[in-house]
């Protein structure tokens, strides 16, 4: 990869804006191949990876890990979700930092928006092949746990870390984040309420969504709020 003459990598490889548009990009085309009635192999596959060999209707491991991943799928819904993003304003508004706590809730309320509006214009029907271990109650693409816990979850990450002011705190903040996603999404596939794909498109529109709202609205109240 060539640098520049100061050995930094050129600002439009960045990862902070490689990431979001890698993830803009395959998130689209996901979606047009979704809406236009398309189908992946792998989803069926992956499904069923998931489930008792010959048994479909079981998910795999003991009652006790059946019942930790409906916990973990919890976390992703509009009260986990909820409680996770009034703890964060609290605690920026707290600190001073009124107004990247304002971006947040905004930030957070536009996407819970975008989120119901993709899923009743793509209205993708949800997995048929084995029962659904948790209740569901909207249509299939984009998943709303992995958008909306990427989207939330990442936004707090990156606001925390601008408040911060500290890499390591901002780092830190940032592999939680990831790892709650990684298991929520993963969640939702287990449970057989996804595809693979819903998941994989949440995720990628997430991230972008987090990535916009940490370099404008966040950096904006960040520069405008007190130190």
């Amino acid at each position: 990869m060539s640098r520049s003459a100061s050995g930094r990598v050129p600002a439009l490889l960045h990862p902070r804006l490689v990431v979001p548009a890698v993830a803009g990009l395959l998130f689209l085309a996901l979606a047009a191949a979704i809406a236009s009635g398309r189908s992946f192999a792998f989803d069926r596959s992956l499904i069923l990876l998931f489930r008792e060999p010959g048994n479909p209707a079981v998910p795999l491991g003991p009652a006790w890990f059946q019942e930790a991943v409906r916990d973990m799928t919890g976390l992703g819904s509009f009260v986990g979700l909820f409680f996770m993003m009034v703890g964060a304003t609290l605690g920026l508004w707290i600190c001073g930092r009124r107004r990247l706590a304002a971006g947040l809730v905004a930030s957070v309320l536009l996407a819970v928006l975008v989120s119901s509006g993709l899923k009743i214009a793509i209205a993708r029907e949800r997995p048929d092949i084995v029962a659904h271990a948790a209740l569901t109650f909207t249509a299939s693409f984009p998943s709303g746990h992995a958008f909306l816990s990427a989207a939330v979850l990442l936004s707090i990450a990156g606001f925390v870390g601008l408040a911060s002011r500290r890499d390591d705190i901002a780092l830190f903040a940032l592999l939680l984040a990831a790892t709650m996603i990684l298991l929520i999404g993963l969640s939702r596939i287990y449970l057989g309420v996804h595809w693979p794909t819903d998941v994989l498109g949440g995720w990628c529109l997430g991230v972008v969504w987090s990535s916009l709202a940490t370099a404008w609205a966040g950096r904006r109240a960040s520069d405008l709020d007190p130190a």
